[in-house]
């Protein structure tokens, strides 16, 4: 009898023993999950909305997770003070102007404090520090803006439908050239056309490529030493030479010009009759007596020789004639 009572103690002993191991390892398991082991410190935040946050509710930086929330206050305008435990070593890594914002735990999870942000230069902080709460926008407002959206590729559809059954019907411009086979001819020569004028285009392009490439090939010529372009396009001495012979030219010119219009003036002059040869050229009078003297002249000259000959045969003369031809 005794032997079996000390064993049931026994027994007894060893399940509160085990109890116990699972109990405290329960307590350290869940202290170390809600970091209540852990040394922190305290940072707050205000939100308009916290979409369901609650006391206990995880705090995340980067991914990983550094704290919990552990505290909702309500502020006198509806706002809500959200106070965090932070692990301590995080107190180094997050800056005073970084920004919170309740984001969820995977697609449907528990709402959390996600802490982002942050520069650099601006100090760490500190146990009590506010940070600055950026407002997600909540379900209901993503269904809202679902149902707008919604709405709007309905009013869009229909006006398509509408549209559609009017170009169907034939109706407008669009509805015409679909339906219009003699309209759609038209449109289809008038390609044609525009492609002929493309083509045209195509092929100036290649002679203006061809105009570029002669023009290159010039300038080359030009700088290529020896050549007579060249010479004229570098050799000074040639230059003030052919400048001074276009300056002789110039004079020429200006010389001929002159003469030009010397002749012009005289050639005026012969058409007038305030001169003498223009009274030749142009007063029949004076061209009337001016024949009839010259026809009086010969006339005389006539008679002169006539004169002369019968001088010669004359016989007070004879002698003398004689004696000069000899």
């Amino acid at each position: 009898m005794k032997s079996v009572k000390n064993n049931r103690a026994v027994v007894v002993g060893l399940f509160i023993i085990v109890g116990l191991a699972i109990l405290i390892l329960g307590v350290f398991s869940l202290g170390g999950q809600k970091k209540t082991f852990v040394k922190g410190f305290t940072i707050n935040t205000i939100f308009n909305d916290v979409n369901g946050l609650q006391t206990g509710n995880n705090v995340w930086l980067s991914g990983v997770k550094i704290g919990t929330v552990k505290k909702l206050s309500f502020m006198p305008n509806s706002q809500i003070l959200v106070s965090m435990v932070i692990q301590k070593s995080m107190e180094p890594i997050i800056r005073k102007d970084a920004k919170t914002k309740i984001s969820s735990d995977g697609l449907i999870g528990n709402k959390i404090v996600v802490i982002f942000g942050g520069s650099s230069s601006m100090p760490e902080i500190s146990n009590d520090d506010y940070l600055t709460a950026q407002e997600a926008l909540s379900t209901e407002d993503m269904l809202a803006t679902l149902q707008a959206n919604n709405k709007n590729l309905l009013a869009i559809t229909s006006s398509f439908k509408n549209i559609s059954g009017k170009i169907d019907s034939g109706n407008g411009v669009l509805g015409v050239l679909l339906n219009n086979k003699t309209m759609a001819d038209k449109i289809g020569t008038s390609i044609n056309s525009l492609q002929s004028v493309m083509e045209n285009f195509q092929d100036a392009s290649l002679k203006a490529k061809n105009v570029l490439a002669n023009l290159q090939q010039f300038s080359s010529n030009l700088n290529k030493h020896g050549s007579l372009a060249n010479e004229f396009a570098t050799d000074t001495t040639l230059f003030k030479e052919l400048q001074s012979t276009v300056a002789q030219l110039h004079a020429v010119s200006i010389t001929a010009n002159n003469i030009t219009a010397n002749i012009d003036s005289a050639s005026a002059a012969l058409h007038k009759k305030n001169n003498a040869v223009g009274v030749l050229l142009n007063d029949e009078a004076t061209a009337a007596s001016l024949k009839q003297i010259i026809k009086n002249l010969e006339t005389s000259s006539q008679k002169l020789d006539e004169d002369l000959e019968a001088a010669q045969h004359n016989f007070l003369l004879k002698g003398y004639f004689k004696k000069k031809d000899k």
